[in-house]
């Protein structure tokens, strides 16, 4: 049993590596900026968890919490997380992303916790270059928001080579499932299908991108949290499939029979100011080799489960 701090410990997928720690015994420092529902509704369901309120921006929070619980390991979630969001607040991402996370790192650094599980993000790489790459295709992210965490990963591999830190960065793509709280498809479309309302987009129907049920990332970061030694620092984690937008709409209509989305062809857009680069799917090779990573969810299986969820929790 280990000791883990997790940082955006009530969030979306924050909270779901927090219930998946517990679960398998380990003890639980959920640190985020509030203790809201979900994670009071963690700290319920199991002993283990201890809920703490900490800023990243502030340095008192993240040194008083690593002296006060001393964890053996660390799982960085928090983020202000998203394109849009950083389009909107790019002086705000890079605060909390870039000196949060450098924060983290020192307070580590201080206490002599060596190891940290990074959520990084596709959008390092920029504009795919194929329809499938690897952790080595280029980055070249051009938003704030993947500018933000290619920086951070850069500070762990600096912290690595000055302080002995271990910094592992799992690159994953667009974590869908329930509690996701921006609106984004298929978290749209499938909102829309189960409450009866009509929702057709006008264009997007050609996007591909890899689209990765939440448990499949949880499995990855776990697995790269538990890996004695490591070969590499990044590793890959989706499903290595890039299915369309349109595919997915025509498996949305085929679980909710009447559903009535539609998408127009073309790219998709985030808003009316800003759209997704080129994407695509990425290449799961190295964490599967490494890690003994399996994505058990492709897209219907993961569309599957997050509707059947959603229609668990209305009952």
């Amino acid at each position: 049993m280990a000791r883990v701090l997790v940082t955006g410990g009530g969030g979306f997928l924050g909270g779901a590596i927090t219930d998946a720690l517990a679960a398998r015994g380990d003890e639980v420092i959920a640190l985020d900026v509030a203790i809201g529902p979900r994670l009071q509704q963690l700290a319920a369901a199991h002993a283990v968890v201890t809920p703490v309120i900490g800023e990243l921006t502030e340095w008192p929070h993240l040194a008083g919490a690593l002296a006060e619980h001393r964890p053996d390991k660390v799982v960085h979630c928090a983020a202000i997380v998203g394109v849009p969001a950083s389009v909107g607040a790019p002086l705000a991402t890079m605060r909390v992303n870039v000196e949060g996370s450098l924060n983290l790192f020192e307070a580590m650094r201080l206490s002599g916790v060596r190891r940290v599980v990074h959520i990084s993000s596709e959008e390092v790489y920029g504009p795919f270059e194929a329809p499938l790459i690897d952790e080595e295709h280029p980055c070249r992210p051009l938003m704030a928001y993947g500018i933000s965490k290619l920086a951070v990963e850069h500070l762990g591999r600096s912290y690595g080579r000055l302080y002995g830190l271990e910094c592992i960065n799992v690159r994953t793509c667009w974590v869908y499932g329930p509690g996701l709280p921006r609106p984004r498809v298929p978290k749209t479309l499938v909102d829309a299908a189960l409450g009866g309302r009509p929702l057709h987009l006008p264009s997007g129907g050609d996007f591909r991108v890899d689209h990765v049920y939440f448990a499949d990332t949880v499995q990855g970061v776990l697995l790269a949290l538990d890996k004695d030694e490591h070969p590499f620092d990044v590793y890959n984690i989706a499903t290595g499939q890039a299915p369309s937008l349109a595919e997915i709409i025509d498996i949305v209509k085929d679980l909710v029979p009447g559903a009535d989305v539609s998408v127009g062809p073309g790219d998709y857009r985030f808003d009316e100011r800003v759209g997704p680069v080129p994407k695509g799917a990425l290449d799961v090779a190295r964490a599967r080799e490494h890690l003994g990573y399996a994505p058990s969810y492709d897209i219907r299986k993961g569309l599957a489960a997050y509707v059947e969820a959603r229609r668990n929790a209305a009952d």
